[in-house]
């Protein structure tokens, strides 16, 4: 189908082979049980496919608008072999998230009309969110882009301390007042002292607590209001990064965010750790939110720009 073009680089598209390796095997495992003994596709096997995409952390909604359109292939084609599955699923979700106009990125990038730009990363504490900002400063620092980092979830010293070994890795500046100092004050002077410097990336990272919602609200609209006095425009990319080994969970997490704070991109991470990959595909669906980045390894390369195209094509290979 023409939806699959050579896109990614072969180093690139073997760490995402790898790193959806676990997802991609309890899929077909899990479908080649409900094909067994069966030559053609029908209902019986649309019912045992409906619950491993379940299963597999697509999620419900997503699940069925994709058995709905493998029923009109049927519909259309009586005698459709069961050894012509895979191949359908990856055109059917293909076309599916083709629907949407994201996830057509191959590179890392950022608007040229924005300078500095700025990106504020929000996301509950373990999910990846340092490692995340980490791995952004370096791509974009190779990119031969002037990148600042704030260190504003000053709530854990961990932290701060974190997202200094990043910057010191990376090679780039970092903005860091003491734990318990206002987040917003930090941001400030991030942004200050990214404008000084002529930074064309300042990524802030931001405290990630949910069990209060109103103060999580309260806090971030402060921080953004308070960086709209260095750049006016400020934040131009709010980037929620949500744990994909945690299947499900992550579906609550980007609603409950979602509903706290205007999300505009998401990050997929820990996807080489799990059987739960298929999160990507109902998160892209189910939320008019684009899926940026995803996680697929511990290297400083491992994590990838999201492109939809790359991702089906791996998982149903």
């Amino acid at each position: 189908m023409s939806f699959f073009k050579k896109i990614f680089s072969s180093d690139k598209k073997e760490t995402l082979d790898k790193g959806l390796e676990k997802s991609k095997t309890s899929f077909f495992n899990k479908l080649s049980k409900a094909v067994a003994g069966k030559s053609k596709v029908d209902d019986d096997v649309l019912d045992n496919l409906e619950e491993i995409l379940v299963t597999s952390d697509v999620g419900v909604n997503t699940t069925l608008k994709i058995i709905e359109r493998i029923e009109e292939r049927v519909s259309n084609d009586k005698y459709l072999g069961t050894d012509e599955l895979n191949v359908i699923l990856r055109e059917e979700i293909a076309g599916l998230l083709s629907e949407t106009n994201v996830g057509e990125e191959t590179e890392f990038s950022i608007p040229t009309d924005k300078k500095p730009y700025v990106l504020m990363v929000v996301g509950v504490n373990g999910v990846g969110k340092t490692t995340t900002i980490g791995k952004l400063a370096h791509q974009f620092n190779a990119k031969g882009l002037k990148v600042v980092l704030g260190a504003a979830d000053t709530f854990r010293a961990a932290a701060i301390d974190q997202l200094q070994v990043w910057a010191d890795r990376v090679g780039v500046p970092i903005v860091k007042q003491d734990m318990g100092s206002d987040p917003a004050s930090v941001a400030f002077d991030t942004l200050q002292s990214g404008v000084a410097q002529d930074a064309d990336v300042i990524i802030i990272d931001t405290a990630g607590r949910l069990h209060n919602k109103v103060n999580l609200m309260n806090e971030l609209t402060k921080v953004k209001r308070v960086m709209q006095k260095v750049v006016g425009d400020a934040p131009h990319d709010v980037l929620l990064v949500l744990d994909g080994s945690t299947g499900q969970n992550a579906f609550e997490q980007a609603k409950q965010f979602t509903a706290a704070t205007e999300v505009t991109s998401l990050a997929v991470t820990k996807l080489d750790g799990t059987a739960k990959g298929g999160v990507v595909i109902g998160i892209s669906d189910q939320f008019q939110i684009p899926v940026k980045y995803i996680g697929v390894g511990e290297g400083m390369e491992d994590l990838q720009v999201f492109n939809k195209y790359e991702f089906v094509d791996s998982f149903f290979k």
